[in-house]
């Protein structure tokens, strides 16, 4: 499939308008991720903008886990590093910038598999889907989620099954379509065997 066209990825500064202590309220990390997630797990955040997920990531995770948050933009993660030293979770998590075109595992020396993988609100802006899944296809290990959701106030129904199209396209399996607040998403696994 050909690249999407048009993709605008969301300024620094404007991270704060949804990226702050009220988003608690309606998106709680626990009870979004806690299904997926467990002491001493690998997760690889896409698009971590200012941490809130992969700081509540690493809360879940432990000691013992890792998480790897990725983005485009120097300034969130910067951000995003101060806001998990505030917390005490820093150890945890690997920040690291990377390219709009690649996640990059083998150039940022993420270890070859992770348990789980999200992608919160920020598919819209990857210049090209069927890169980006089939990358995670490759580092997620067999039998291992991904979660992949989008604003619904930005993004349409019709957008987010194209996407959902190009997942499966990758090698993941849909399993249901969670009901997150305010986004169309889709749960994915890696099968055990590919097709």
């Amino acid at each position: 499939m050909a690249k999407e066209q048009h993709t605008h990825v969301c300024p620094w500064w404007a991270a704060y308008f949804f990226d702050n202590p009220l988003r608690k309220l309606i998106h709680n990390t626990s009870t979004i991720l806690g299904p997926y997630l467990g002491p001493g797990m690998k997760a690889l955040d896409v698009g971590c903008g200012m941490g809130f997920f992969s700081i509540g990531m690493a809360g879940i995770v432990g000691d013992g886990g890792t998480v790897y948050a990725l983005d485009i933009q120097e300034k969130m993660l910067e951000i995003a590093s101060k806001r998990a030293a505030r917390k005490g979770l820093d150890s945890r998590i690997a920040f690291s910038l990377i390219e709009p075109d690649s996640l990059g595992p083998d150039r940022l020396g993420i270890e070859k598999i992770v348990d789980f993988v999200l992608a919160f609100w920020v598919v819209h802006e990857v210049p090209d889907q069927d890169r980006l899944f089939s990358e995670i296809h490759e580092i997620l290990r067999p039998g291992g989620n991904f979660l992949m959701t989008e604003p619904s106030f930005h993004v349409k129904k019709d957008q987010v099954d194209r996407s959902i199209e190009r997942a499966e396209s990758a090698g993941l399996t849909l399993t249901s379509r969670p009901n997150i607040r305010l986004s169309g998403s889709a749960l994915f696994v890696k099968p055990y065997r590919d097709k």
